[in-house]
């Protein structure tokens, strides 16, 4: 949802980060939001997505079978709007912030814009 200009800058800020728009990881654009989450379990990745109805139950449901998930950073277009020039410099300091205060985190969070 989000140009690969934030990983690349999170990556420029030392964080160990990929986008599904990466070379190497673009057979996941458009690719169903099953693949996804499956895929980010088998990379032991955290998954940022806007889509909290699907990824939720994507996540309750893996939950409910005792499989594993992976870690879940939702945001809004409201809180971070994909028409706005500054969106992706707010972006990457809320996620920098979240990676320097939560490392490793587990669960479900909200992204939050920092002031």
């Amino acid at each position: 949802m989000y140009p690969a200009a934030v990983a690349e800058q999170l990556r420029a800020r030392g964080h160990d980060v990929i986008s599904l728009h990466d070379p190497d990881h673009r057979s996941l654009e458009g690719a169903p939001d099953d693949e996804v989450f499956v895929a980010a379990i088998a990379s032991k990745r955290a998954l940022v997505t806007e889509n909290v109805a699907d990824f939720r139950r994507l996540e309750a449901d893996a939950l409910a079978k005792g499989e594993p998930c992976p870690s879940l950073v939702f945001t809004t277009n409201r809180q971070f709007p994909r028409g706005n020039a500054a969106t992706v410099g707010r972006f990457v300091l809320a996620l920098d912030a979240l990676l320097l205060m939560k490392p490793g985190f587990t669960g479900a969070t909200f992204l939050k814009a920092t002031p």
